[in-house]
């Protein structure tokens, strides 16, 4: 029989330093905004749960582009329905190229964006990054989606969740979020 010491240790995972430096500055972004791409670039999986109006689209596309510089290989973020259009609108005004996809055919090296119900139709091993654009999409528990998201991002070693703050309180979101992470 183990202790529960013991026990408790055979559940833990241990998670590598994945992050790196920035060696940009997007002038896209606003100094407070950068400090955060900053960030989450050195942790390697972060969440930025921001109100609503803070420009978590401009963050989430300076954190990929930045993992692209960084590893040369591609980022894929997931959005709700309708938003890719509205997030490759404003990769452009920012001078990036976000290629909207519905299958992993369409995707080029670089920045690329699908919605939620096209996922099954990508690849995780072809990309070095992830961003879940809206992610309050993790937050049911017994979710099929949610454990869709982590089982695809498993192997993908920088992952990026955005979304307006957490309902407060809500425990089984930020863990979900964490689990994901």
């Amino acid at each position: 029989m183990i202790s529960y010491t013991e026990f408790l240790a055979s559940k833990s995972r241990v998670i590598m330093q994945r992050g790196f430096e920035l060696k940009t500055h997007y002038d896209f972004i606003w100094d407070w905004q950068h400090e955060l791409v900053e960030w989450a670039c050195r942790m390697g999986t972060a969440a930025l749960f921001e109100d609503c109006g803070l420009g978590k689209t401009r963050q989430q596309l300076a954190w990929a582009e930045a993992v692209y510089q960084h590893t040369g290989r591609s980022v894929l973020i997931l959005a709700p329905l309708a938003v890719a259009e509205q997030t490759r609108r404003e990769g452009i005004a920012c001078g990036l190229n976000v290629k909207v996809c519905r299958t992993q055919f369409d995707c080029h090296v670089g920045l690329n964006i699908t919605n939620y119900e096209m996922l099954e139709h990508f690849t995780p091993d072809k990309f070095a990054g992830i961003v879940l654009d809206e992610s309050s999409i993790l937050k049911g528990y017994g979710s099929s989606t949610r454990q869709l998201l982590n089982d695809f991002a498993e192997s993908i070693p920088y992952r990026l969740c955005c979304t307006a703050t957490p309902a407060p309180n809500d425990l089984i979101e930020i863990i979900n979020h964490a689990e994901f992470l």
